[in-house]
């Protein structure tokens, strides 16, 4: 989720999770190419590549500072990765500000003027998930030329799956993937997709995949309470999807990366589990009058929108600032800055805050509104399609949301 996502006043945002950057970078674009030597020895060619990040539990000791952006623990990777593909899918059903005035109290300018929002899409009918994931999976692969059977991996970036274990393997099945490649889910809601480029690039670095796939779907609208007005004007249905395909080093295209979690900050945004059923006698731990346990199912989204806004307007500069320290950029370096569509002023208070110009912020919230993990990839879809993101354009992206999960990655487009 991450409509305007929250953690307490004054939370840390220290102890960044390890980041890989090419070192040293001189420019930006394609014309990021590291002055780095390049090693021979029998058939593996590699270059020297900077993993950076702050090294927690039994290796604190390797660690130089307390920030993530401190440490540098440096380790040697033989491969890159990059972005050559990307799709997207929307519910047909749209649902316009006016729309919800005649369910809830509220108007166009109430919710326009708070959050940038005008319209949203939800599943309806037939729709489902999972076919929307697959439409903008098949999407992804077109543009990349890549065929299904190619595929290492399927990754499923939601918090809305259609089976409790997990949505991925259909998504597999669907595509006609005949080699059976791994496929899981990553539940962290609006910063899923984040979670899941860095997911793929570990896979890729370090394992040895050559073609991933990473889909962001999420279909809150079953989850939102219709009554509330202050969670139901926001989100909205979708799905978008990249391929990330392994490369030469030295093209490597995800540059550096910062992710962490608060805990402590779940209570402001949340869909706990709630018990149902006949009620039982009650009995101490162990006793067969506690048997058997209630059914279940997951309330609706619960959200202290004030708090949530602190946080992201707090946390999420702090997280890009970081990526770019670890890559060697600034803000003038980036050609798009590319966030979690929660709350357009979100994403004008983290612009001001980087000094990156409002012509640089890609945004599409007021047609779809918050779709969670798949809101990055959408409007990174549409951006491309257009024209506005070309090859070699540098974005800085991130998401944010419950759990709280927020992250940051700096990534170069084709």
């Amino acid at each position: 989720m991450g409509a305007t996502a929250a953690a307490p006043a004054g939370a840390a945002v220290s102890n960044a999770s390890p980041g890989f950057v090419s070192a040293p970078l001189t420019s930006v674009r394609r014309r990021v190419n590291p002055r780095v030597g390049v090693r021979g020895s029998g058939f593996i060619s590699f270059r020297r590549v900077l993993c950076v990040g702050s090294v927690e539990g039994s290796q604190r000791k390797h660690s130089v500072g307390a920030s993530g952006s401190e440490s540098r623990v440096p380790r040697l990777i033989g491969k890159g990765c990059k972005l050559i593909g990307c799709g997207s899918a929307i519910p047909a059903l749209q649902v316009s500000n006016d729309d919800l005035a005649k369910i809830v109290e509220t108007n166009d300018e109430w919710i326009s003027v708070r959050t940038g929002i005008r319209k949203r899409r939800v599943l309806s009918g037939n729709e489902n998930l999972t076919s929307l994931a697959v439409e903008a999976a098949k999407k992804a692969l077109e543009m990349a030329k890549v065929e299904p059977d190619d595929l290492d991996l399927v990754l499923m970036c939601t918090s809305t799956p259609e089976d409790l274990f997990g949505s991925a393997p259909q998504i597999q099945r669907a595509l006609g993937c005949k080699s059976n490649p791994l496929a899981y889910d990553i539940t962290a809601a609006c910063s899923g997709f984040v979670l899941g480029l860095v997911s793929a690039a570990c896979h890729i670095r370090g394992g040895g995949f050559n073609n991933v796939l990473i889909v962001g779907a999420d279909s809150l609208s079953r989850y939102v309470d219709w009554t509330d007005r202050g969670t139901c004007i926001l989100f909205g249905d979708a799905a978008g999807a990249v391929v990330m395909q392994a490369c030469d080093a030295e093209d490597d295209a995800l540059f550096a990366y910062d992710l962490h979690s608060d805990g402590d900050g779940q209570r402001h945004l949340k869909a706990s589990i709630t018990e149902s059923g006949a009620d039982h006698a009650h009995g101490m731990n162990g006793s067969v009058r506690s048997f058997p346990p209630k059914q279940s199912s997951y309330s609706c989204i619960q959200m202290n929108g004030q708090e949530v806004f602190r946080f992201a307007v707090r946390c999420v500069p702090q997280s890009i600032e970081s990526s770019l320290q670890k890559a060697g950029l600034t803000g003038a370096n980036i050609d798009w800055l590319l966030l979690h569509q929660a709350n357009q002023r979100i994403l004008d208070a983290v612009a001001t805050r980087l000094e990156v110009p409002q012509d640089r912020i890609i945004s599409n919230l007021a047609n779809y509104g918050n779709t969670s993990a798949a809101s990055i990839p959408l409007a990174l879809d549409e951006a491309v399609r257009s024209g506005k993101v070309k090859p070699g354009h540098v974005l800085a992206t991130a998401g944010f949301g419950a759990g709280l999960t927020w992250g940051s990655a700096i990534i170069r487009w084709g």
